[in-house]
């Protein structure tokens, strides 16, 4: 489904954001320096997936066919799913989310 291209087996990379790797004078080790680069691309990749997350919300939030949204909810619900487990969005975030889109679903006429 196009709408769905965010999704994980279709992602190209997550390298839509470019990652300028800004070193401070702080560190003084190399695995400290190490560290700051591996949290910084981190962080840039947590950003990126969390970012399709809100957008496939969205898209849902927007659709006013029921079968189709199901299906959406379903992809939705586990991107939601992996993502809370990751810690990149806190669990409860993830539940309020599924449990608010849950809710429009059931709204919408059949």
């Amino acid at each position: 489904d196009a709408r769905f291209s965010f999704l994980k087996e279709e992602f190209d990379s997550p390298m839509g954001y470019q990652i300028k790797i800004k070193l401070s004078k702080m560190a003084n080790h190399k695995s400290s320096l190490k560290r700051i680069r591996q949290t910084q691309a981190r962080r840039l990749r947590n950003r990126y997936y969390a970012k399709s997350a809100r957008t496939a919300v969205r898209r849902l939030r927007a659709m006013t066919d029921k079968a189709e949204a199901t299906a959406a909810y379903n992809k939705v619900s586990a991107m939601l799913d992996h993502l809370a487990g990751k810690n990149v969005i806190s669990k409860n975030k993830a539940a309020n989310l599924k449990s608010k889109l849950a809710r429009y679903i059931n709204k919408l006429a059949a």
